[in-house]
């Protein structure tokens, strides 16, 4: 049996980066603005993210970035880990480089919805389009000189499984076991407030929501099935208790 105390191996830059991303509820776009001289163009955008730590996004045609998209796929997206830092410069921040195509998987729209509530009253109209950015490489700055360029950002394990499960999942736990929702978001993760529910789970952590702030919970080790899931949320809830 291995020893709790020991130290637990240091988690790979392609985690740390994947970890970065999943946090955030919001990104920066980079597009390309077409014209006789193409520019670059800066965007806030709203983001969720698949199973595999792929992008998704949910925007109009009408928005600037749609159209540069449309004229020219590629795009970067910048995930930013620093928040209420007082300096931000030693935080995480991930850059992905890659090309956003749209998608009509309906698991897609779950994800982004389950993330983004609100968007629910617009997502309907028929400006407004998900996309999945396909990302090829990844650049992590995890503080000064932890510097990583990634080929192997996104989560090459077996999702299938875990993403047919999830949303059964997510309805048991906020319907039956908030309480213990809560212990992950107070005891774990150290926020306030009541109300936070799940609002994703995927093979490498689970997505808490409370009146817009999205917060992390990253497993001890991946789960790939509903009963893997399973054992780690009550792990976790354990922990929560006696922490």
């Amino acid at each position: 049996m291995s020893d709790p105390a020991a130290p637990q191996p240091k988690p790979s830059p392609a985690f740390q980066a994947r970890a970065v991303a999943r946090a955030c509820r919001k990104a920066v776009l980079a597009t390309t603005l077409a014209g006789e001289n193409p520019t670059p163009y800066a965007s806030l955008v709203l983001v969720a993210f698949d199973h595999d730590a792929s992008p998704l996004l949910l925007i109009s045609r009408l928005a600037d970035h749609t159209k540069n998209i449309l004229g020219h796929d590629r795009v970067s997206l910048l995930c930013d880990g620093t928040a209420g830092l007082s300096e931000p410069l030693t935080g995480p921040r991930v850059s992905l480089l890659g090309v956003a195509e749209k998608t009509d998987d309906p698991r897609h729209r779950a994800r982004y919805l389950a993330r983004h509530p609100s968007a629910e009253m617009y997502a309907g109209f028929g400006d407004f389009a998900f996309y999945k950015m396909q990302v090829e490489r990844a650049h992590l700055v995890a503080g000064f000189g932890k510097i990583h360029w990634l080929d192997d950002y996104l989560y090459a394990g077996d999702t299938a499984a875990l993403a047919e499960a999830e949303a059964d999942i997510l309805q048991h736990m906020n319907s039956d076991h908030a309480d213990a929702v809560q212990l992950y978001a107070t005891r774990l993760l150290g926020k306030s407030g009541d109300g936070w529910r799940l609002c994703g789970l995927d093979a490498e952590g689970a997505d808490l929501l409370k009146d817009g702030e999205v917060a992390r919970l990253d497993f001890a080790k991946t789960v790939a099935t509903a009963e893997e899931a399973r054992v780690e949320l009550v792990r976790l809830v354990k922990l929560a208790r006696t922490s």
